[in-house]
């Protein structure tokens, strides 16, 4: 079982599939565990993200900072399941929840749906007001959050129909973490990710979306606009990281990422015209040290 040193700074990309459907053989929706300065941070709550911060070895009563990209359901379907579970396994102190506008309604009815479950667990095991530990804070564009050797800000990019949806930047003392979110390919991007220690990027593979278009089997054409107006393609992920000047590209959310006709190597032929550098092909559990 993995486990995490007080002096770790590492990224966990718990869950690697873009989208939320799972079936058989596939990896699970976004998720990831950022380890920075001593703080454990959640980006994602895609579903699986609480087996899979346990796997990482983290306590989850240690549940402190969670940062919701945007609301679209394979990015936050989980959130309220990972709370309630922390709660249950020993959380007792406060977590806040970085959000766009409306993941607190979220909260509101998943605390009214578990409501008979949360007020018999607080009477019959002692256990602390659930709804009083956790607060939502609204994402917007600019500086986020200054507080114990952490700083973080948000860009807000480009993930039609969706407005508020957003990349963020982790900073450290020693180390800067930038993770896109889900967008099309948006240049400005680079600035943003300047010099970062690692660009946790998501990509679509051009050549096998036919493939999951027919195997999906949806009746009309509109997803795969969305897909091509809201999202990136590998080459152009490694464009934004090569205009960054970072250190290591991790490539995430990947669209597909469980059709066995498309490796790795295809993923890594499709990045390397546009990015020479260190790269990682997201799979679920894959952990990238910072040092």
């Amino acid at each position: 079982m993995k486990t995490i040193g007080d002096t770790d700074n590492f990224v966990a990309l718990l869950g690697t599939k873009g989208g939320p459907a799972i079936r058989p053989g596939s990896t699970n929706p976004t998720s990831s565990l950022l380890v920075l300065e001593g703080r454990k941070i959640v980006v994602d709550c895609g579903l699986g993200v609480t087996r899979g911060l346990v796997d990482q070895g983290m306590a989850l009563k240690d549940l402190e900072l969670i940062f919701i990209t945007h609301l679209h359901s394979d990015h936050y379907l989980e959130l309220g399941g990972l709370l309630h579970t922390a709660w249950t396994a020993g959380l007792k102190t406060p977590v806040t929840v970085f959000a766009p506008k409306g993941a607190d309604q979220y909260w509101q009815h998943f605390l009214c749906a578990m409501k008979a479950d949360i007020e018999l667990r607080m009477a019959d095991e002692g256990r602390p007001d659930l709804a009083a530990l956790v607060s939502f804070k609204t994402l917007d564009d600019g500086p986020v959050l200054n507080s114990r050797a952490l700083t973080v800000s948000a860009m807000r990019n480009t993930h039609p129909p969706l407005i508020d949806t957003f990349s963020l930047r982790f900073s450290g003392r020693r180390h800067d973490v930038v993770f896109s979110g889900d967008t099309a390919y948006l240049p400005k991007l680079a600035e943003f990710a300047r010099d970062a220690n690692l660009l946790i990027h998501e990509a679509m593979l051009g050549e096998a979306l036919d493939a999951l278009f027919k195997r999906i089997g949806n009746t009309d054409d509109r997803l795969m606009k969305h897909w091509l107006r809201s999202h990136t393609m590998a080459g152009d992920a490694g464009k934004i990281a090569t205009q960054a000047d970072v250190k290591a590209l991790a490539l995430n959310h990947l669209i597909p990422s469980d059709d066995p006709d498309f490796t790795d190597e295809d993923w890594r032929r499709a990045v390397r015209p546009t990015w020479d550098g260190s790269l990682h092909i997201g799979s679920d559990g894959l952990r990238i040290g910072l040092e």
